[in-house]
């Protein structure tokens, strides 16, 4: 998804004279919003009033089951912390995954249950194109399309395509049946293993309802499944690098690759009298990184796209992914680091993401 860039003028304050002030800065930055832009913050900020709200829990329509049939129902209300978690750190891998499509997702059974946002999920993580015959947005058409997209998934995965696995079936997804809903998407996140950690040993409650004779049963003992194992080994191998030999074998010359960042950031930096002193402190909230994009790429980034003095750890994660799209835009490679990894500070990983960008800007003034 590009972001909202305004060009430089030649003839810009900013260009005719260094020392220009952070206030002017601010007041170009203003005057060149736009309505995508506007679109764009909107989206973030509702996104993130969403996590900090909360989980909302979906209970489906019980009415709806046929006679015999049987569903496990997690309660308003029952979800566990660890269940919550494990739901917000695949809605943040869905959105970072589907980002380029403007797809926002805030709540898995409500936004997953019709096939739409899991066909583009699984046509993203597999970088494939799915054929569906034309249907109709109906619940038959829904269906159609959600057999197709979970036949794919059993592909992916190792399982025979028409096999329809128990834990996830076309009913139950279109159920809005979180447990399926959650059984599915750490499925396919082990297999692709994005660089992403799952909260281990997760266990999640519901109880059973069961239709006979026309009336709901309800079982008083609540069953447990099993989500996440004890010891999840689900984030990314990488290849080591220089930075892995570096910091394991060249500790002393730590400091003077560090230095060397720094300089190549405050070359840059300055010139909105912002300059950085450490690589551990400085680029953790991500305002940084967004505004030295920026100028690297020799536009301005509104102020109302991100948060410029973000106070919440998901106001900073949602700065970094605005910079890491940035980079994308820029013609780099995604950070192989996550977003989660530069606000936790971790060194090696900043340091990996300046390093790309001195590799990609270095003839930049």
């Amino acid at each position: 998804m590009a972001s909202p860039k305004t060009p430089i003028s030649p003839t810009s304050p900013r260009k005719a004279k260094k020392d220009n002030s952070f206030l002017e800065y601010i007041t170009l930055g203003r005057k060149k919003k736009n309505k995508e832009a506007d679109d764009l913050d909107k989206e973030m900020r509702d996104h993130i009033e969403e996590i900090e709200s909360g989980v909302r829990c979906y209970v489906p329509d019980l009415n709806e089951l046929e006679e015999g049939e049987e569903r496990l129902v997690v309660e308003k209300g029952q979800q566990s912390p660890s269940v919550q978690e494990l739901i917000k750190v695949l809605i943040d891998w869905i959105n970072d995954e589907l980002v380029s499509y403007r797809i926002i997702v805030r709540n898995l059974q409500e936004d997953l249950y019709d096939g739409q946002v899991l066909q583009k999920l699984v046509e993203k993580l597999g970088n494939i194109r799915l054929e569906f015959p034309e249907v109709l947005q109906s619940e038959t058409g829904q269906k159609q399309k959600l057999r197709i997209v979970l036949e794919e998934c059993n592909r992916i995965l190792g399982m025979d395509q028409h096999y329809e696995s128990p834990l996830w079936t076309v009913e139950k997804i279109h159920g809005r049946d979180i447990i399926a809903i959650l059984h599915l998407l750490t499925a396919l996140v082990r297999h692709y293993r994005p660089p992403i950690k799952l909260p281990e040993n997760v266990r999640i409650e519901g109880h059973l309802y069961k239709k006979v004779n026309g009336e709901l049963r309800r079982d008083i003992n609540p069953i447990a499944e099993q989500l996440t194992m004890e010891k999840e080994d689900t984030t990314a191998h990488y290849e080591r690098d220089a930075f892995d030999t570096l910091f394991d074998h060249a500790p002393e010359k730590l400091e003077v690759v560090k230095k060397s960042l720094i300089v190549f950031v405050n070359k840059h930096m300055t010139k909105v009298n912002i300059p950085v002193q450490s690589i551990e402190e400085d680029f953790h909230d991500g305002v940084v990184l967004v505004m030295l994009m920026g100028l690297l790429g020799g536009y301005f980034v509104p102020l109302h796209n991100f948060f410029l003095t973000p106070q919440t750890y998901e106001e900073k994660v949602a700065n970094v992914t605005l910079a890491y799209k940035l980079m994308v835009d820029a013609g780099l490679h995604k950070p192989n680091t996550r977003p989660e990894d530069i606000v936790k500070k971790d060194m090696k990983s900043t340091m990996r993401v300046l390093f790309s960008l001195i590799n990609r800007f270095k003839s930049v003034s």
